[in-house]
C-alpha cells in the first residue's frame, strides 16, 4: 500500500470493523497477497485469490503444517489484520484453518469501550456508560456534562468559593476522555484514574493519577500544571504541553513520554524533557533516580489512544498484562513463563478470540476457561 504507517493501520482497522469501501477492501487484500511475492498491484480478482492461496500455502510450509483445503471467507485476513506480530525473527500474518474438529464454542469476549465512574466531592458516584448524554452534575461553580463518544466536560461558570475534588476512574476494559475546568484535555486508558478539583484555584493546577493517562495541557504561565502519581513521590511539572504517563502499580517502571512542549520530571533528582524524550524511573516506594531516554518512539507510547497495542521486544507478561486490562480477563501461568519477545501491533477493536488465535500462531500456548486465560509453557 502506498501510504504511511498510520494510514495503513487505520485502513486495517476499518477492514476489521467492516467499514471499508469495496475499493479499500480490495486494497487490503491485495496488500496481504503481496506480502509473499512481488505482485501486480492491479491484478484481477482471480489472480488475487490465487496469490492469497499461494501465501497461505507458503506459511503452512514455514510452520510445518500439513496441506489443507482452506475455506476462503476472508476470516484469516481479519485475524491477520487484528494481530500483526513479529515473534523472534519471523513475521507472522496468518491464522490457519485446521481439519481437526472445532472445540466447543465459548462466550465471545468483546474489546473494551467507553466506561468510567465519576466520583463527586460528596462521595456520590455516577456510572458514565449508563448515564444519558446531558448535564449530569454541578460541583461548585462548574457544570459537568457528558457528551457522546465517551467524553466528560467541566465548564467553569464563575469563581469558585470552595474547592471540591472529583475523581474519574476507568475499570478494566474501559477508557474515557475528560476536559478539565481550565480546558486541558485528558485521556484515560483502562484501569486508570485522575483526581482533580472542580475548579482550579491558587497558584498551581494540581492533579493526581494512577495507571496510564495522556495530557494535552492548556497553556497558563501564571498557573503551572503539576501531575502527581498516587502513592509515589514523582512529580511532573508543565506549562503547556502534550505528554503520556504510564504508572500502573503492577508494572516495574514509571514512564513519562513528551510529545510537545516541555516538562520536568522530579523524584530523587529532576530531568527536563524535550519532545521525543522519555523519563524512566523504578516504580518502588521512595524517591528514585530518573533516567532520560533521548530518542523514543512516541507513536508507540500513545498507541492505546489510537486504537491499538504496540509492542517493542516485549515479553509475554507485558503483552498479556495489556490484554488483561483491555479485555477484563484474568491471566495466570502454568509452569514456566515462555521466554519469547514480541514486536508489532494488535488492534484494540478486535474481539478477544481473534487476538488469542493470532497470538497462538505467534508461539503463545494457552487454555481459556471463561474469563481466565492460562498461559502454558
Amino acid at each position: 500500500m502506498n501510504m504511511d504507517k498510520k494510514e495503513g493501520r487505520n485502513l486495517l482497522n476499518k477492514y476489521l470493523e467492516g467499514r471499508c469501501t469495496p475499493e479499500e477492501r480490495v486494497q487490503v487484500e491485495q496488500w496481504y497477497a503481496g506480502l509473499t511475492a512481488e505482485s501486480d498491484w492491479h491484478m484481477e480478482s482471480a489472480r488475487r485469490e490465487e496469490a492469497q492461496l499461494a501465501m497461505k500455502q507458503r506459511i503452512d510450509r514455514q510452520l510445518g503444517l500439513a496441506p489443507s483445503r482452506p475455506v476462503w471467507q476472508r476470516s484469516w485476513i481479519r485475524y491477520a489484520a487484528a494481530v500483526l506480530l513479529l515473534a523472534g525473527a519471523a513475521t507472522v500474518f496468518f491464522l490457519r484453518t485446521s481439519k481437526t474438529p472445532a472445540p466447543a464454542p465459548v462466550a465471545e469476549i468483546l474489546p473494551g469501550g467507553n466506561k468510567a465512574i465519576l466520583t463527586l466531592g460528596n462521595g456520590k458516584t455516577i456510572a458514565l456508560d449508563q448515564a444519558a448524554a446531558e448535564n449530569i452534575a454541578q460541583q461548585g461553580n462548574s457544570r459537568i456534562s457528558k457528551l457522546a463518544g465517551g467524553q466528560l466536560i467541566y465548564q467553569s461558570q464563575g469563581n469558585a468559593v470552595t474547592t471540591e475534588y472529583n475523581t474519574l476512574s476507568t475499570p478494566r476494559g474501559g477508557q474515557y476522555r475528560l476536559v478539565l475546568p481550565d480546558g486541558s484535555k485528558v485521556w484515560l486508558n483502562a484501569l486508570s484514574s485522575v483526581r482533580f478539583p472542580a475548579a482550579f484555584t491558587g497558584k498551581e493546577r494540581n492533579v493526581t493519577i494512577t495507571g496510564e493517562v495522556y495530557f494535552d495541557i492548556a497553556a497558563n504561565a501564571t498557573q503551572p500544571f503539576q501531575v502527581s502519581i498516587a502513592n509515589n513521590p514523582t512529580r511532573i511539572a508543565v506549562l503547556g504541553t502534550q505528554f503520556n504517563i504510564s504508572a500502573y502499580p503492577d508494572e516495574p517502571l514509571i514512564k513519562t513520554t513528551l510529545l510537545q512542549g516541555k516538562v520536568k520530571v522530579s523524584s530523587e533528582a529532576a530531568v527536563i524533557l524535550q519532545p521525543g524524550q522519555q523519563a524512566v524511573l523504578a516504580n518502588t516506594p521512595g524517591q528514585q533516580p530518573v533516567s532520560l531516554l533521548k530518542e523514543v518512539d512516541t507513536e508507540a507510547a500513545i498507541a492505546w489512544m489510537n486504537g491499538y497495542f504496540q509492542f517493542q521486544q516485549a515479553d509475554v507478561k507485558t503483552v498479556m498484562q495489556q490484554i488483561a486490562r483491555w479485555y477484563d480477563v484474568n491471566i495466570s501461568y502454568e509452569g514456566k513463563i515462555p521466554d519469547r519477545r514480541f514486536s508489532g501491533e494488535i488492534s484494540r477493536s478486535a474481539n478477544l478470540s481473534e487476538v488469542l488465535k493470532g497470538l497462538s500462531v505467534s508461539g503463545i500456548n494457552f487454555r481459556r476457561e471463561g474469563r481466565n486465560i492460562i498461559i502454558l509453557p
